[in-house]
């Protein structure tokens, strides 16, 4: 099969602009890559991975890598074992040196208790995870753009989350200890949208795979790709995907920076004791201290120790019911949220592992 040409040179190509823009994507994101280390694509044969997959190949070179792509068949429709054969054969045609095919099983009970997006992406990333492990690669590169960051906006506005799921899909994130998740075309400069990807397989003479999951309205993300997104940004402007995507960068440095207060808060009051079962103890002093921090910290120092000592995840009327022992203490009896007990005691907080039911630990307390 003959290998396609991926064009040379310099940004700003005359006759490649988008696959260009592409490239430049790729190698600023590979600057935080060793030399000489193996980097893997995902590849599915839609656009904007196939895009994703030519300016790796482009940019390997010079950057020092090795390039390869690893190609995931869920088995989700007729024909998906052919649609990931060609994928992989594109691979190679533009001259990616490992080329890895995994057909993964997608869990039938979390697709239906999940979602079955969300049940593909978790036998999606574990594939991932076991060819990295495998091949010894160092970064799995994947083709979110900056229309999906915009997506991802709106569907954590519909659901009330707070400024890190705002922050959207983060461009970087450890898949393991040793591989790293990067998403290349959600970094703001140069801004590559879905429209850049598509130009760029137009310009490369390569065929895209359309995804028929990518029209089907039952999925969430597609009825904001379709139908949502084109009424606001016929309502309010074009530019309302790029204002979104803004949104998400501004949203994730204020994250990072109040999670960063929060740890460091954190490490210096709560003290994290076993006593056969975990416990962790904020002294009255401290918890003056945590009362007068800005709400968005002292929820998170919550959130920590919930996640930290004991494996919980916390709703937010859970951190606000615990918070109120902090800000609004008037003797109030303990809090239970999910598998923790809190309490406090002289002025200080204690949180304690809940077994059982909280309503029957309050009868016998009362007995």
């Amino acid at each position: 099969m003959p290998r396609t040409s991926v064009p040379d040179g310099s940004v700003g190509g005359v006759n490649h602009p988008a696959h260009m823009l592409t490239r430049l994507s790729v190698r600023r994101a590979l600057q935080s890559v060793d030399r000489g280390a193996l980097v893997l694509v995902g590849l599915s044969g839609g656009a904007d991975s196939l895009a994703l997959a030519a300016a790796l190949a482009a940019e390997a070179g010079a950057a020092g890598v090795r390039a390869g792509a690893i190609v995931v068949d869920h088995g989700l429709q007729a024909g998906s074992a052919d649609i990931a054969a060609r994928a992989a054969a594109q691979a190679r045609e533009l001259g990616l040196e490992e080329v890895h095919v995994l057909r993964v099983q997608v869990d039938a009970g979390a697709t239906q208790s999940e979602g079955p997006e969300s049940a593909a992406r978790a036998a999606r990333y574990a594939a991932f995870e076991e060819i990295a492990q495998s091949t010894g690669a160092i970064a799995i590169l994947t083709a979110h753009t900056r229309d999906d960051q915009a997506e991802q906006v709106l569907l954590a506005l519909a659901r009330g989350s707070g400024t890190r799921s705002l922050a959207g899909i983060p461009p970087i994130r450890q898949l393991n200890d040793s591989t790293a998740l990067i998403r290349p075309f959600l970094a703001e400069d140069p801004e590559v949208r879905r429209a850049t990807t598509v130009a760029a397989c137009e310009e490369l003479g390569l065929e895209a795979w359309s995804d028929p999951h990518n029209i089907d309205h039952t999925y969430a993300r597609v009825r904001v790709r379709e139908v949502l997104m084109p009424a606001i940004a016929e309502a309010l402007g074009a530019g309302v995907p790029v204002g979104l995507a803004r949104s998400a960068d501004l949203a994730r440095e204020d994250a990072e920076a109040l999670d960063v207060w929060a740890a460091q808060v954190f490490t210096e009051i709560v003290r994290v004791v076993d006593e056969g079962e975990p416990a962790a103890t904020i002294e009255a002093s401290d918890v003056k201290r945590l009362a007068e921090l800005p709400a968005a910290v002292r929820q998170r120092v919550i959130h920590r120790v919930a996640s930290q000592v004991f494996g919980a995840s916390l709703g937010r009327s859970h951190t606000l019911a615990i918070a109120a022992l902090v800000t609004k203490w008037i003797g109030q009896g303990p809090i239970f949220v999910p598998g923790i007990r809190v309490t406090r005691a002289a002025g200080a907080l204690r949180f304690e592992r809940q077994h059982g039911s909280p309503r029957k630990a309050k009868t016998n307390k009362q007995g």
